[in-house]
């Protein structure tokens, strides 16, 4: 079993700044990529960034210059430093990852995803 839990959403006026937090835990043999995907009332589900075992990073466009992703130096832990908020960054965030539980069998990597919180920018 693998679980995800996420902290640190809230209310926020437009302009400021929230951190969200991550952290996995369970069995856990390989974290491959950790993300942040958000789901607005009424929309699909959308990635707002990602980030793998290696570093490398990916944005949603509309993210890219005012949100962070960064993983801890534990490396089960991710964030995301959001900046700049907008009354449309309002959503329940959700924290992502894609794990490997069995080391004899690396290649069988599964998601998992977080319970979500809730992020509300206020105009």
């Amino acid at each position: 079993q693998v679980q995800l839990v996420e902290s640190g959403g809230g209310l926020v006026q437009a302009g400021g700044s929230l951190r969200l937090s991550c952290a996995a835990s369970g069995s856990i043999f390989s974290i491959n990529a950790m993300g942040w995907y958000r789901q607005a009332p009424g929309k699909q589900r959308e990635l707002v960034a990602a980030i793998t075992s290696g570093g490398s990073t990916n944005y949603a466009d509309s993210m890219e210059g005012r949100f962070t992703i960064s993983r801890g130096n534990a490396k089960n832990w991710v964030y995301l430093q959001m900046n700049s908020l907008k009354p449309e960054d309002t959503a329940v965030y959700y924290c992502n990852a894609r794990i490997t539980s069995d080391p004899l069998a690396p290649a069988n990597e599964y998601d998992y995803w977080g319970q979500g919180t809730q992020v509300t920018v206020s105009s």
